[in-house]
């Protein structure tokens, strides 16, 4: 276990979140999840991280792994600027990720509490699938807890349809 996962394992059990995970092969794409034959990989997330046009507002975008995002129409339902894909020098400075490892759980790094988590609505009340601020290993745990966990940190989340 790598100390990026150890951190949010140990997060998670402070808060007394239940969770269970699996640690696999490095993947980057949720077609890479796909093939693993993971279990419950219909509530698996692909996770992106978007910004508006002036970078003042990042997003955390959290949808059902079937779906695709028209950042146009987002931007409408969120009433934003406009929103394109943030850099990978954002990721790492902001959420302490990198390209393949995006996940809710990197709000922990999220020291400004400057990114808004969005979640699909479909996601209210069940379980769901991330990784622990890596691409070596999913978790699963309930999207109630992970909202909790993310408005104790002091981030904001929001439940759309996407």
């Amino acid at each position: 276990m790598s100390k990026k996962s150890k951190e949010v394992y140990d997060f998670l059990n402070r808060m007394e979140i239940k969770f269970k995970f699996i640690e696999h092969k490095e993947v980057y794409t949720i077609d890479d999840m796909m093939e693993l034959n993971l279990p419950d990989t219909d509530v698996i997330a692909k996770n992106l991280f978007v910004r508006d046009d002036k970078k003042r507002n990042y997003y955390l975008l959290v949808i059902r792994q079937e779906k695709k995002v028209n950042l146009k129409k987002l931007k409408e339902k969120i009433c934003s600027r406009p929103l394109s894909f943030a850099s990978e020098n954002d990721l790492n400075s902001i959420l302490g990720l990198s390209k393949g490892s995006v996940t809710p759980l990197g709000i922990i790094n999220d020291d400004e509490r400057k990114v808004k988590v969005i979640l699909d609505k479909t996601f209210n009340e069940s379980i769901i699938g991330i990784h622990p601020n890596e691409n070596t290993a999913t978790i699963w745990v309930n999207v109630v807890d992970l909202v909790k966990m993310i408005k104790q940190h002091g981030n904001s989340v929001e439940f759309i349809d996407i």
